[in-house]
């Protein structure tokens, strides 16, 4: 789950992290007097979406006068701003935070992750900060620094301070580094935080340590454990089909392929993403029904996969361990006569059932193509997409 920069800047702050002052803001006049409230002479309105390379786009502006404040939040509010991140559809600005300017003598870049590899909490860090880490990461990675947490002993001094030289700190601000650096692994760890990212951090003319921008995700799983964090969600932020997937049980990703995916198992799943593109296909999504799916969430899942316009074709692959083929299939022909399908459908079932599954197609009366295996299947569903456009 993401949050808002200022959503993330209040949860840092809790754990002695140095952020700026700010308020946010709805409306114009909320943001007007949250300038008015931090005083002058310099702000920044900021648009707050769940996408980074805002500045780029034009949803960061510095403004030195309230009437700025004012033009500036008109203009921000309602806009669609487009990113790198957001893709051409862009994100609409729903609220900002106005912030209080800041003298900049540096600017840094800091993160912290879960890192698969090491199972361990990794920090990045680069003197490179105010721009995309995936461009320095290209150009320059020896300007990328990487250290890893023991969880045994959790965040160290010496963690800290070779993460502080490593940004080129130096005198005072090796210690308010320090500081900082904790900071954001107390902050992680505590709220289970999947991802947490700093940039820019940057070092003032009076040589303070501060995070001009935040970003944190967590991870969905523990969210039963902070409330408190899962009632920052802002639906508004999230794709619709997403959320219409997740609150009937199922895992679905929106891609921009043109195949839609039905599988029980993420690893299956993958895998029938990687043999269609391999057949010279592109998926449409990624959508994981779980092994104990019922005929209801299969239809569910059916209809979500169609309410993608740009879907041309189905591919259904089901490998029926506590997943019986007979439910997916009555899920199937459930759903395709009740949205009536105009897309090609390739099914390949195999386990428990199998037959039973198999049987239920053939007599639906729906032109389902049947599949011996995934190979098979995706050879099948390409085709039937081709011949179709």
């Amino acid at each position: 789950m993401n949050i808002h920069e200022h959503q993330a800047k209040e949860i840092l702050a809790r754990y002695g992290v140095s952020v700026p002052r700010g308020h946010v803001a709805y409306s114009v006049d909320e943001a007007v007097q949250a300038a008015e409230k931090l005083g002058g002479p310099v702000w920044v309105v900021k648009a707050q979406i769940h996408a980074g390379g805002r500045g780029k786009g034009g949803g960061v502006k510095v403004v030195k006068s309230i009437d700025e404040v004012r033009g500036t939040a008109e203009a921000m509010l309602g806009m669609t701003l487009v990113t790198h991140q957001t893709g051409p559809a862009g994100k609409q600005v729903g609220r900002l935070y106005i912030e209080e300017g800041c003298d900049i003598a540096r600017e840094l870049y800091l993160s912290a992750l879960v890192d698969r590899g090491s199972s361990r909490v990794a920090f990045m860090a680069s003197t490179e900060g105010g721009m995309d880490i995936e461009e320095v990461a290209a150009r320059t990675p020896e300007k990328i620094i990487t250290v890893t947490i023991d969880p045994a002993v959790g965040m160290q001094g010496f963690y800290a301070r070779q993460i502080a030289f490593g940004l080129g700190l130096t005198g005072d601000q090796v210690r308010a580094g320090v500081k900082f650096i904790g900071g954001l692994y107390d902050a992680m760890i505590d709220t289970d935080a999947s991802m947490l990212e700093i940039n820019p951090l940057v070092v003032t003319g009076d040589g303070a340590v501060i995070a001009l921008d935040a970003k944190m995700n967590f991870d969905d799983n523990a969210l039963y454990r902070h409330k408190d964090i899962e009632a920052l969600r802002d639906e508004t932020e999230e794709d619709p089909a997403e959320l219409e997937a997740a609150q009937s049980e199922l895992n679905y990703i929106k891609l921009d392929g043109n195949i839609g995916c039905m599988v029980n198992g993420a690893g299956l799943a993958m895998a029938t993403m990687d043999i269609i593109k391999l057949r010279g296909g592109e998926p449409a999504n990624f959508l994981d029904v779980g092994g104990g799916a019922t005929k209801e969430r299969v239809t569910k899942a059916f209809k979500i996969i169609l309410s993608d316009e740009n879907v041309e074709g189905i591919l259904v692959n089901i490998f029926g361990g506590i997943m019986r083929c007979d439910v997916i299939a009555e899920g199937v022909v459930a759903a395709a006569k009740e949205v009536s399908l105009n897309v090609p459908l390739v099914v390949r079932l195999e386990g428990t059932n199998v037959e039973l599954g198999k049987r239920i197609l053939a007599e639906s009366g729906l032109p389902i193509v049947s599949a011996d295996d995934l190979g098979d299947a995706a050879v099948k569903i390409v085709q039937a997409v081709k011949e179709a456009a």
